[in-house]
């Protein structure tokens, strides 16, 4: 009976034990090609920017450090080469990262994407929500979904902006 009950045990662990390291040589390169990315620092900042360059604002809602199709969202969409030539041209970005070790994120930072994300009702990672200069929902995506799929959404969402 022992045995029976040791073995998955000792599986989950040994799963649990590998997994973060993979995790964290993925996310050093993402974070080498994110530092590309024209991510606006503040919700009040993008709002104004939006206005400026009467552009609409992406809100990423992500866990960083914890939410799989995050990451996956993060190496295939968000840090290519395409995205960022898009990107720069059509949208303002805002990442509202809500993750578990919450010093990676000063206490602003932190206390910001909690209100955000308690304002925009998310409730599953990842989100895109896309707003106009005056903060209103425009658009919303959650979950992952195939990268190809995502360029012809954000492309309506310009479309109707």
């Amino acid at each position: 009976m022992m045995k029976k009950v040791m073995f998955p045990l000792l599986c989950i662990f040994a799963i649990l034990l590998t997994y973060p390291q993979e995790t964290k040589t993925e996310k050093l390169a993402i974070n080498d090609i994110s530092d590309r990315l024209n991510w606006v620092l503040t919700y009040k900042e993008a709002l104004k920017r939006s206005k400026t360059e009467n552009k609409p604002v992406l809100i990423y809602f992500t866990g960083s450090d914890w939410c799989g199709p995050c990451i996956r969202l993060d190496k295939e969409l968000f840090h290519t080469e395409k995205f960022k030539e898009f990107s720069d041209k059509e949208l303002i970005l805002l990442e509202v990262d809500i993750p578990r070790q919450q010093d990676l994120l000063t206490q602003d930072k932190l206390s910001e994407n909690l209100y955000l994300k308690k304002k925009f009702k998310v409730n599953s990672f990842p989100t895109l929500i896309f707003v106009n200069h005056r903060g209103r929902k425009i658009a919303e995506k959650s979950g992952y979904i195939m990268t190809e799929y995502y360029y012809p959404f954000i492309q309506s969402v310009i479309q109707k902006f």
